[in-house]
């Protein structure tokens, strides 16, 4: 799976975290639809973590489509709303 975090390039990730990284944009809806600007940080860099550290960057001579797409870290939960919502960013 390809993930594209918006400002950091693309990282190759392992499948077998998918359900990891649905938990965390889960709580990360939760967070954006309750208005809790604090939780919603941290989760974002959570999951943002999570895909760095699990994740192999993909080199920029690849030309790869992304699976997903992660927003930035700055991402403010005002425009956070547009994405995270209903089922989040990890479809199931």
């Amino acid at each position: 799976m390809i993930i594209r975090i918006m400002g950091q390039g693309q990282y190759r990730v392992n499948s077998s975290l998918f359900d990891d990284l649905n938990k965390v944009d889960n709580k990360i809806v939760g967070y954006v639809e309750k208005g809790n600007k604090k939780a919603y940080k941290k989760s974002l860099d959570e999951l943002i973590g999570m895909v760095i550290r699990e994740g192999k960057k993909v080199t920029a001579k690849e030309i790869v489509e992304s699976d997903i797409i992660v927003p930035p870290a700055d991402m403010t939960i005002e425009e956070a709303r547009d994405i995270f919502k209903g089922s989040g960013i990890f479809k199931d």
